[in-house]
């Protein structure tokens, strides 16, 4: 059985966090729609096939990059003036990553992991 981890992010400003693509990019309205977003993009392959699809040799890119976790979990709630994010996802930080990127660009910031 792969180990689970606890992602914690804060996004210091969610209205205007975007990716740079914007077919990749996630367009909502706040917290609740940006955790529905980010779990389907970690349980199910949609955004990662969309930016497949968009490389110059798609054919070509590993198909590791799309793993899936049917049972990621993702909350987000405004706390202050941000959003706090907990992902919860067998799915290793550097596929994380990859999905928050496409979805918000560069506009979150990890803050502690921990077993799940």
């Amino acid at each position: 059985m792969t180990a689970r981890n606890h992602y914690y992010l804060s996004i210091a400003d969610l209205a205007h966090a975007r990716g740079s693509d914007p077919a990749l990019g996630w367009n909502g309205a706040g917290p609740a729609d940006f955790a529905a977003a980010l779990e389907e993009a970690l349980r199910s392959p949609s955004l990662f096939e969309r930016w497949r699809a968009g490389q110059p040799e798609p054919d070509e890119v590993d198909p590791a990059l799309g793993a899936t976790d049917a049972q990621a979990q993702v909350h987000a709630q405004v706390a202050d003036l941000h959003v706090e994010v907990d992902v919860q996802t067998s799915l290793p930080m550097s596929l994380l990553r990859q999905r928050l990127n496409w979805l918000i660009g560069a506009a979150w910031q990890l803050h502690d992991v921990r077993p799940g």
